[in-house]
This record gives C-alpha cells, sequence and structure tokens, in this order.
C-alpha cells in the first residue's frame, strides 16, 4: 500500500506536469488537436490512479486539486475552458472507476466520452462568439461548392462537417480507450524495477508569455472573421454580403473583449480563490509534485533515446509505457 501511495504521487505529478508543461504550451500556440492530445494523455494518467488506488473516487479527486492548483502556479495562461476539461475528465473518470470493473469497456466509454466534451466545449464557443453567423457562412461555401461540383444535397454543410467532427472525436476517444489498456498491461509487467537516474539539468524552463497566448487568439480571431466575412460578400448576395459581415465582426470583437476582461478574469478569479484555500492542506504534496517535474523531463527523453531500435506505433507504445514506468519506478540515487 505505502508502494502504491509513492506510484500515485509519481502519477499525480505526472499528471500536473501534462497540464501545465504540454498543456500549457499547445493552449499557446492554439493547436486544434490540443484536446486530444492532452486530454488522452490525462485519461492515461488518471486510470491509471485507479489502477492502483484502492478508494479510486478519493485518489482521483485529491489528485485532481493538486493538478489544478500546479496548473494555476505554472501555467496561469491557460483558459477557463482548460480548468472546466480536466475537472470533467477527473470526475467522470472517479465515476466510472468507483462504479464499474476496470475493464477496457469502461476505459473506451471514459475516452469517448471525454473527448466528445472537449469537441462539444469547442463548438460551443465557436457559436457563442461568432453566433448562427458562422454556420450561415459555411452552408454558403458549402452550397457555392456543391453548385460548381453539380452536385446536390438536402443536408446542411455545417451538419456534415459536425457529425463528421463529432465523429473523429469519438472514435478517438474509443482507440484511445483501447490504446490505455494496452499500455496498462505493459506497465504492470514493470512493477518489481526500481530505476534511477542522475539529473543533469534541474533548472524550470521559462513559462511561455501571457502576452504570446493573447496575441494568438487575436490572429485565430481575425483569420475567422475574414473568412467568414469573404463567404458573405461573395456566395452570400445583397441580403447576406458586406454589412452582415461587418455586424458579425463588431458582435464577436465585443464577446471576445467581455470574455477576457470581464467573465474570463472573474470565473479564473473564483477557481483560483477555492483553489488557493485548499493550496495550504496540500503544500507538501504540490511541493514534492513539482520537484519530480525536472526528473520527469529527463526520464522522458531517457525513454524516447532508450526506443529508438523500434519503429512507428510499436516505438509510440513502448515508448508511453516506459516513460510512464520509469517516472512512476524513478528513485533518486541518494534513496
Amino acid at each position: 500500500m505505502k508502494n502504491n501511495k509513492s506510484i500515485i504521487d509519481k502519477l499525480t505529478a505526472l499528471w500536473a506536469l501534462n497540464e501545465s508543461g504540454l498543456g500549457g504550451f499547445l493552449h499557446v500556440f492554439n493547436t486544434p488537436f490540443t484536446g486530444l492530445i492532452v486530454g488522452g494523455i490525462a485519461i492515461l494518467l488518471i486510470s491509471l490512479i485507479a489502477y492502483y488506488a484502492e478508494n479510486k473516487w478519493q485518489a482521483i479527486l485529491k489528485a485532481l486539486l493538486i493538478v489544478l492548483i500546479i496548473k494555476m502556479a505554472v501555467s496561469p495562461y491557460s483558459p477557463f475552458g482548460a480548468y472546466v476539461a480536466v475537472s470533467f475528465q477527473a470526475v467522470f473518470g472517479a465515476f466510472l472507476f468507483s462504479k464499474f470493473s476496470w475493464k477496457g469497456v469502461t476505459l473506451m466509454i471514459l475516452g469517448m466520452v471525454t473527448f466528445l466534451e472537449s469537441a462539444l466545449q469547442k463548438l460551443l464557443i465557436l457559436t457563442i462568439v461568432y453566433g448562427t453567423a458562422l454556420w450561415d457562412a459555411i452552408n454558403i461555401y458549402g452550397a457555392w461548392v456543391q453548385s460548381k461540383m453539380n452536385f446536390v444535397s438536402e443536408t446542411s454543410t455545417t451538419s456534415v462537417l459536425v457529425t463528421l467532427y463529432l465523429l473523429v472525436y469519438g472514435i478517438c476517444g474509443i482507440l484511445a480507450g483501447l490504446f490505455i489498456k494496452s499500455l496498462i498491461e505493459i506497465i504492470a509487467q514493470h512493477k518489481d524495477r526500481d530505476f534511477y537516474i542522475e539529473p543533469e539539468d534541474l533548472t524550470q524552463n521559462a513559462s511561455p508569455s501571457k502576452v504570446k497566448f493573447k496575441t494568438k487568439v487575436i490572429w485565430v480571431w481575425l483569420i475567422t472573421v475574414a473568412g467568414i466575412v469573404l463567404a458573405f460578400a461573395f456566395f452570400g448576395g445583397d441580403l447576406l454580403g458586406w454589412k452582415k459581415g461587418v455586424y458579425l465582426m463588431l458582435r464577436s470583437f465585443l464577446i471576445l473583449l467581455l470574455w477576457y476582461l470581464v467573465i474570463g478574469p472573474f470565473l479564473l478569479k473564483l477557481v483560483q480563490k477555492y483553489l488557493s484555500k485548499k493550496e495550504s492542506q496540500y503544500k507538501e504534496h504540490i511541493s514534492n509534485a513539482m520537484d519530480l517535474f525536472p526528473y520527469f523531463r529527463q526520464i522522458i527523453s531517457y525513454s524516447w533515446r532508450d526506443t529508438k531500435h523500434l519503429k512507428g506505433y510499436t516505438r509510440f507504445k513502448h515508448f508511453m509505457a516506459n516513460s510512464i514506468s520509469n517516472c512512476i519506478h524513478f528513485k533518486i540515487p541518494s534513496e
């Protein structure tokens, strides 16, 4: 039980590193598959915490609080939606693993539902910011493409794209569940090993600035608005021309302004206030987790080099399994 506690603590630290390190980095550069990459690793680590914990609900929720506090401290530029996503993954995972047997089906349901939540969150944000005008513009452009191809369909372009988008996320979630099952089987084979490594450089890398994140948001907003305005101006006719585009631009600008200046900071302040109250309670756990970050970075680098004799999917699978196995069985040479 004591050994499992050490493993759970290290898995929690890995989860925090994933959210504040990789997650923060991907949010800064606004990568389109942040939910798939960070979310996939998160549910893998949540599943492993459940695998090693006796009280799965308590262990996962305790780990969640530690992860959120570290995320708040290390990557404050992460959007509020990121906190919602990671909390949903943890709570839903805790519910599944505490109520149902630990099997591949449970992992597939966890993957599918959490990935779909991430996809729906993005669609909801797009609709709030740009309104139904975004979907109108996509339908207008889709109708123009169909007319050029002499193809007529009663199905709107938006319904096809949204269905395809959700289908991709749902299938990826199921595949992630199967992949996680295969990883845990490999990790379980290494349960009796110890792993030692000397730290080369314990200097924390500086986090990307919040300014860069806001600049990226502005560019994404400008490109999206430009695309919608062009769709209205060239393919929308007199009723859906440049006036509609200007209205959309002003509307989305005001909503973004309201979010970044009022709503977003207010919600984040509420979250930070709650987490700050919990910080003293988990101070030692947070300190221990952050002390492991430099070791973990080096272990992950070592695990990548150690699997260079493998190729493609096989290398990626064993790299992931070995990285986690080495991290959770890692001991400081003085121990």
